[in-house]
């Protein structure tokens, strides 16, 4: 198994968790509080859901 983990990425992420943000996917965007940040992925909070999204699939990242 090969993983990629890009630490300046990361390192941005962690700089703004706890706050709300815009992510931007291959999917589509995703407005939510930036409750966690792992290596390979991250989790947005909204409402009453919970996304976990790979840090692979980020195109960019905007606060809000």
């Amino acid at each position: 198994m090969i993983t990629l983990y890009d630490p300046y990425v990361v390192q941005v992420l962690q700089s703004v968790k706890g706050k709300e943000l815009v992510v931007e996917t291959s999917r589509g965007s995703i407005r939510g509080n930036l409750t966690d940040v792992k290596p390979d992925h991250i989790v947005l909070s909204t409402n009453d859901s919970s996304f976990f999204v790979r840090i692979q699939e980020i195109i960019w990242v905007m606060p809000n």
